[in-house]
């Protein structure tokens, strides 16, 4: 979401400071900023939480899950991180399942019981499997052409300057401004929504992917219980780092409300916990 902001950033500098011209360097620069979020996406989002490495040795049952549910799953062994931070969550970052790292914090390993925790990771590799990175920067790039789109609508001739002075010229102008305004403001809204969108459906993804490997989904829907109460009472600090690494956790890790939650990378909590307990056959 943060790349989405910064690139209708880099696309209203461009035409305020250029025009059409500057319009096109904005594109380019956004989408420059996409493709290297994409490559260093593990390294900000792990330094953003100031997570290290752990080793068997240090973290013994947290790698033995981790090993376990890949070698189930068939994928590379993960790195795998904890984070100093007492809030709660767990994220998977890399560009390819070759570079994946999974990183939980302090908070969640003194949360979750072990079943749960197995729960977590099972959601977090299921992202690994579904290369979920991608899917995630290639819909900030679309975020991107939409508002570029919107943008070059603004600037785009409209029906009055073409048709002249005539009446019907004047009210074919005034629509294709009138037009061009709304595209203006409500292109970035609607790349922002999409963004968040296709974020949401690769969470409900990955609980479905969890369920099945652990054959557990009531396990995860507890721990997503426990992680949106945790939430509640200590919120990871809003810090602009923090931001962009949020949209990869498992649970939001700041307690929004209203409007901002539309915009939201995170579906519902009690939605999730429903379709686990309906993927358990649990009647409400």
């Amino acid at each position: 979401m943060l790349v989405a902001v910064l690139s209708g950033l880099a696309l209203v500098l461009g035409r305020s400071l250029g025009g059409r011209t500057g319009l096109a360097a904005g594109l380019l620069v956004a989408l420059a900023m996409n493709v290297a979020a994409f490559y260093r996406c593990d390294r900000m989002a792990l330094r953003s939480m100031r997570a290290y490495p752990v080793s068997e040795a240090e973290h013994p049952e947290l790698c033995r899950l981790v090993r376990e549910l890949a070698i189930t799953m068939r994928l590379p062994i993960p790195a795998v991180y904890v984070s100093p931070t007492q809030t709660p969550n767990a994220f998977t970052t890399g560009r390819n399942p070759r570079r994946s790292a999974v990183c939980v914090t302090e908070g969640l390993l003194d949360l979750l019981d072990p079943r749960e925790l197995r729960a977590v990771l099972g959601h977090e590799l299921g992202h690994v499997a579904n290369r979920d990175i991608l899917v995630s920067s290639v819909a900030a790039a679309l975020a991107s052409m939409i508002m570029y789109a919107a943008q070059f609508a603004w600037l785009a001739p409209t029906g009055r300057n073409r048709s002249g002075d005539g009446a019907d010229g004047g009210r074919n102008g005034d629509g294709s401004a009138v037009t061009a305004l709304a595209l203006l403001v409500l292109g970035p809204v609607a790349a922002l929504l999409l963004q968040a969108a296709v974020t949401r459906s690769r969470e409900y993804s990955a609980d479905q992917v969890s369920a099945r490997i652990t054959g557990d989904p009531l396990a995860l829907a507890g721990a997503l219980r426990k992680l949106e109460s945790a939430t509640r009472r200590h919120p990871l600090p809003a810090a602009p780092e923090l931001r962009s690494t949020a949209a990869l956790m498992i649970a939001n890790p700041f307690h929004e409300k209203g409007f901002v939650r539309a915009f939201s990378t995170h579906p519902s909590t009690q939605d999730r916990i429903a379709r686990l307990e309906h993927l358990a056959g649990v009647r409400r």
